[in-house]
């Protein structure tokens, strides 16, 4: 299975969907703010391992305990996998932080200051 094939791109909307649920629902983990996503998932062809793009909002403390409460969860979450996904692997998970929210969001604030700017320039003259 090649990587961009729609076979490996279902699979990995079949398990984002599923690694969402059971951060979302199921972990009581008090690490894991309840403003925590998976923004992407990226499963290896061989459906061995799998990178999971965690999105979570707060600080760097705050982000740091989330990625360690989902590590500490990653049996768990992987077994509930299994058990909703009938894949002839369970893929081993890892866990990435993602900031590119809160990179788009500074960007997008960044871009208003300037144009914000640039109207009150055009104002006064």
């Amino acid at each position: 299975m090649r990587k961009n094939s729609i076979k490996n791109t279902r699979i990995n909307g079949e398990v984002q969907k599923v690694l969402s649920s059971v951060i979302r629902q199921e972990i009581k983990d008090p690490r894991i703010p309840l403003m925590t996503s998976v923004t992407a998932v990226e499963v290896a062809p061989d459906l061995k391992t799998c990178k999971a793009y965690i999105s979570v909002m707060g600080d760097e403390q705050v982000k740091k305990d989330a990625i360690t409460g989902l590590k500490s969860a990653e049996g768990y979450i992987r077994r509930q996998l299994a058990k909703e996904l009938n894949l002839r692997n369970t893929p081993q998970i890892q866990f990435v932080l993602d900031t590119s929210i809160e990179y788009g969001a500074a960007m997008s604030k960044l871009i208003s200051e300037v144009t914000g700017k640039e109207e009150q320039e055009v104002d006064d003259e």
